[in-house]
């Protein structure tokens, strides 16, 4: 999948705002945090990423597009908290929107602390396949894991019931008249 091209007027707001809530972390914690690179290589349904040791955000460049401020509002903080809560706290017994995340986004950047965003996602939502376990829920499965099921290297299990993932409905013989 081809990433792409992020006008250079919307990069300059995704920077201004980065930089913005970065100046605002490092008045507010006394600390000095170098500014985390910024890519536009993020793929799927999900607006952003965190990259912690590489010290990046990854960002949609097509949710971005076409969400413009809104997601830039939104998003741009959400990846440098994560960001931020790794270098203040590390990793070890820190949930990713836990406490400190969420102290990190409503205290410092001063920003709603949302875990997920809202954003249409039918532009970037890739083909699913219907996968079905014992409790008879449908859930759908990314062409990537689908294409590991078909080749035998993972299966999947319903975190309601812990049944394996099966393509087909596998009807009980009391249930078929």
């Amino acid at each position: 999948m081809k990433t792409v091209r992020v006008p250079i007027y919307l990069q300059q707001k995704v920077m201004h705002t980065l930089r913005e809530k970065l100046h605002l972390a490092q008045q507010k914690l006394e600390k000095t945090f170098p500014e985390p690179t910024v890519n536009y290589k993020q793929r799927g349904t999900t607006a952003g990423s965190a990259y912690l040791k590489e010290w990046e955000i990854r960002l949609n460049s097509i949710l971005l597009i076409e969400n413009g401020d809104l997601f830039i509002e939104q998003v741009i903080p959400h990846e440098l908290a994560h960001l931020l809560v790794y270098r203040m706290f590390g990793r070890q017994g820190i949930a990713p929107h836990g406490h400190e995340w969420k102290w990190m986004m409503e205290q410092i950047l001063e920003v709603p602390a949302n875990r997920t965003h809202h954003f249409a996602v039918s532009s970037v939502k890739s083909r699913t396949f219907t996968y079905y376990c014992a409790c008879t829920t449908s859930h759908e499965l990314t062409i990537r894991r689908h294409n590991k099921v078909v080749r035998g290297e993972n299966q999947y299990l319903c975190r309601k019931c812990g049944e394996v993932l099966k393509q087909t409905i596998s009807l009980v013989a009391a249930d078929v008249k």
